[in-house]
């Protein structure tokens, strides 16, 4: 019997005696006992403190005989099931009985009476009694597991045939007035309470040697183990690990394995699995469940023992789990690998030499749960070398190929379908981790060869019956599905030797062919298995192009026409939950990995409107695809031709891709809490791109290989992508402009230099002429003075007046006045007393220097020595000097 088959098993009988407890008269209401009743009832008064203190007496030679009587009619007396009122005493009595069994052999009998009445219900007199006494009840069930360790295996087995009557209860034999029947539940959940579980576990240890008791607690503990409470117990009193070290020992019945099995069932499904799997993780414990998973392998043949094999393997493979288990040293994972792979690949192993799997349905599932297991065991890589000398590849790639029609196979062709799709899968987690096997096997040809059957209409149907044939009943879905996710699988190990193969086998327009293929026949009843097919090709195509331009060039302009139809998918589809959404990553990956980098490529893209699409998915608004989005963005704007098709995009209601830009950054800036005014203005000049986030965030020591958080910033959030795109969509005109302003600016300076320079000179040119000019008047003023008396004398006032216009006004008192002026002096220029008059310098008297700027420089105004020159009329003057 199966796990599930005992829990049903016992679910029923607790089912059943919780309906026999649910009678008329056991409807919880508080009993009324009248005078009469409680001296004719069933229940006289009796004095069990007498009881108990004859008990406890041991100096009388007759003693024995009068203990056993009043045990005897305490018997008698509670025939019908002890009151929650007097279970403190009669266990108290059952106590001291126990301890009298190891020198008084006599009181077994009575001990056993009164455990065998503690099977029956309990009986309550009011409602209140199940709470008033529930301490006594508690520790009174756990006196049970106390009494286990008293040396009598008739007492051992009537306990726990009380124990399970718990959960099996029969109605009372007669009706007893004023009392009523405690739930059967009840009693469950005070043995619960007194931890009655733990001392059953601990009993097991007790009875190593005896095969009868230790069934009997066995099936005890299967009942317990129903139980959370119980199960939590335990396992901690080490239940899994005593009980699985000894699934091996010898039993003819058979009860021991399977009534092992159910409680480690049980203890995994209701208690800390982690702590069940490290309590099995062992060598004790794997090393029993070789031996025993081995024995039913070989030599089972019944029903029974198929299915106890099964649930060994189960448990195996839970165990299996734990990184820690020790399943390479006991040699188990070794003996699961030959048992897994002999049918398909032949072995001299004496072990399976004369083994031959049937077609029934527990072989079947030990297939299945063999080749489950295969892909637990291959986490480990030290199980590597052991897959190697097992040719798991060769085995597994046997399923690979189509159903040959005229063959007879051991397999139905419903149960050869499941397990080829199941072979397939566990191919994706093994083939990546034994390449030379599998390029030795020759993996590659063999998966597109099964791909291009997949392809195919024929006859063939399948039937879809299984976990992984889901979605496939009809038609081929189900392992090209399978086989897609192995070729990806083993592309994104990015391993030369695979993907060059590939490339060569002609995979990249085999599956353009197969993403037409499943475009151009849409089944809205498989639909989401078929936009799954469409995103793996997708993925693999990616895998296979990126750093490869070869490669893009292969993919060609047939490959962007299928981006470009998925593109074009209606947008209310990304929320129908179908994978809509995994195809458009897909896509915008492939953009990524097969367009970019590829000229013609993006030409065609860029042709077909390509850009326009790509706005048009931003445009919706949708954080998951914005980054992606922009990142391709970004590496398009080096090509020259796609700013034109940037700027001549429009959104709804004329939206241009710039704006959409900025519509994205303020909407990213509001999201990661940068400070902004209600104008959308800059709030923090020396941290204008801070973020909450970055503020809240503490500086933290990182390791060498882990990026920093300004660089997960930068990675995580667009503004980075949004700013590098603009820049590159301004960058051509902006260049432009700039040597357009730096032309314009020089040649403006070099105006502005020349106007300056133009005026330096006129500037030059009219000093010198305003020199002549001044240097022509002086000589005229001079010669006037020299020549005209009148005018002579006129200067000479005024050079007085000058003079006297200098002096003080009044004359201090007593200040002596001296003459300035000579009298009789002849001379028109200021002079002293002592004259000396010299040579006339040679440059006034038209030497070489005469008509140089010097000259005209140190002309005095008014007065200065004469020079010889030649006098020209006035009118001569003005025509030569138009200044």
């Amino acid at each position: 019997m199966s796990s599930l088959e005992a829990a049903a098993t016992a679910d029923g009988a607790e089912a059943g005696s919780r309906t026999k407890s649910i009678s008329p008269r056991t409807i919880p209401v508080v009993g009324v006992v009248t005078p009469h009743e409680d001296v004719q009832g069933i229940f006289k008064s009796m004095d069990l403190n007498r009881i108990i203190k004859l008990l406890e007496e041991n100096d009388k030679d007759d003693l024995e005989e009068k203990q056993l009587n009043s045990v005897t009619k305490l018997v008698q007396y509670y025939q019908n099931g002890f009151p929650l009122r007097d279970l403190a005493q009669v266990f108290k009595i059952l106590g001291l009985c126990a301890d009298k069994i190891e020198k008084q052999p006599c009181f077994v009998d009575p001990a056993s009476d009164l455990i065998k009445l503690c099977g029956l219900p309990f009986l309550k007199k009011k409602v209140s009694d199940e709470i008033t006494y529930t301490e006594d009840t508690a520790n009174s069930l756990a006196l049970l597991g106390e009494l286990m360790k008293v040396p009598s295996s008739k007492l051992r087995i009537q306990i726990c045939k009380c124990i399970i009557d718990f959960y099996h209860a029969e109605p009372p034999k007669k009706h007893i007035p004023g009392y009523q029947q405690v739930s059967s539940s009840y009693k469950i959940k005070m043995a619960e309470a007194g931890g009655l579980a733990k001392a059953m576990v601990q009993s097991v240890h007790l009875l190593e040697n005896q095969l009868v008791e230790k069934l009997w607690v066995l099936k005890v503990l299967q009942h317990l183990s129903t139980s959370e409470a119980n199960c939590t117990l335990m396992v901690k009193t080490q239940a899994a690990g005593g009980i699985c070290a000894h699934l091996n020992d010898p039993d003819p019945s058979g009860q021991l394995l399977f009534r092992s099995s159910e409680i480690l069932w049980n203890l995994l499904e209701k208690s800390s699995k982690d702590e069940v799997i490290q309590q099995l993780s062992n060598l004790e414990c794997l090393l029993a469940l070789k031996e025993v998973f081995k024995n039913l392998f070989m030599r089972g043949q019944s029903h029974y023992d198929r299915q106890l094999r099964n649930d060994i393997l189960v448990i195996t493979t839970i165990i299996a789990q734990n990184p820690g288990a020790p399943m390479i040293e006991c040699g188990f994972t070794r003996d699961l690998i030959l048992f897994a792979t002999f049918n398909e690949v032949k072995s001299q192993n004496p072990l399976v030499k004369s083994l031959k799997l049937s077609n029934s349905y527990e072989d079947f599932e030990l297939k299945k749960l063999l080749f489950n297991i295969i892909v637990i065991l291959c986490k480990d890589l030290t199980t590597i070398q052991i897959l190697i000398d097992g040719k798991v590849i060769l085995a597994l790639f046997t399923y690979v190929k189509k159903p040959e029609k005229l063959k007879i196979i051991e397999w139905s062709a419903a149960q050869y379908e499941e397990l080829q799709l199941h072979a397939i899968a566990t191919l994706s987690s093994v083939a990546p981790l034994l390449i030379e096997e599998y390029m030795a096997c020759q993996g590659n040809a063999r998966i597109l060869a099964f791909l291009e059957w997949c392809e195919h209409e024929d006859s063939f149907f399948i039937h879809g019956n299984s976990f992984h044939g889901t979605g496939g009943r009809g038609n081929k879905f189900a392992q090209m599905r399978y086989t897609l996710r192995l070729l990806r699988a083993m592309v994104y190990l990015e391993d030369e030797t695979v993907n060059t193969d590939l490339c060569e086998k002609g995979v990249i327009h085999q599956l353009i062919g197969i993403f037409k293929n499943m475009a151009s026949k849409p089944d809205d009843k498989e639909e989401a298995i078929a936009l799954e097919i469409q995103s793996d090709a997708l993925l693999i195509l990616s895998g296979l192009c990126e750093h490869y331009i070869q490669r893009k060039e292969i993919f060609g302009t047939e490959g962007v026409d299928i981006i470009l139809h998925v593109m074009k998918t209606d947008p209310k589809k990304l929320q129908s939950g179908l994978g809509y959404n995994v195809l458009l990553f897909s896509t915008l990956d492939s953009i990524w990995c097969c367009i970019l980098g590829c000229y013609t490529s993006e030409d065609y893209f860029l042709e077909k409107e390509g850009i326009f699409l790509l706005l048009d998915i931003l445009a919706l608004n949708q954080k998951k695809f914005c980054n992606l989005i922009l990142g391709i963005m970004v590496e398009f704007c080096d090509n020259p031709k796609t700013s034109a098709h940037v700027n001549a995009w429009r959104g709804k209601k004329d939206l241009t891709a710039a704006s959409l830009l900025i519509k994205l950054w303020r909407k990213e800036e509001k999201e990661l809490g940068v400070k902004r005014d209600k104008n959308g203005r800059i709030v923090d000049t020396k941290k204008p791109l801070f973020t909450s986030f970055q503020e809240e965030q503490k500086i933290m020591p990182l390791p060498a290989n882990c990026p920093s958080v300004a660089v997960m910033d930068v990675a995580e959030n667009i503004r980075a992508k949004i700013y590098a795109v603009l820049g590159k969509l301004a960058a051509t005109e902006n260049i432009g402009k700039m040597v357009a302003t730096l032309q314009s600016e020089m040649i403006e300076s070099q105006a502005h230099q020349d106007v300056q320079n133009e005026q330096r000179v006129y500037a030059k040119i009219q000093a010198t002429h305003k020199q002549r000019e001044l240097a022509n008047k002086s000589w005229e003023n001079f010669l006037a003075r020299t020549s005209n008396a009148k005018t002579l004398k006129k200067a000479k006032r005024l050079q007085e007046k000058a003079i006297e216009s200098s002096k003080y006004s009044e004359r201090p008192k007593h200040a002596t006045f001296h003459q300035t002026v000579i009298k009789g002096l002849n001379t028109t220029v200021p002079s002293g007393r002592v004259v000396t008059v010299e040579s006339t310098p040679v440059r006034l008297l038209g030497g070489p220097l005469a008509d140089t700027d010097i000259a005209l420089k140190k002309l005095p105004i008014r007065g200065g020595a004469l020079q010889r020159v030649k006098v020209k009329p006035l009118n001569e003057l003005k025509t030569n000097n138009p200044i």
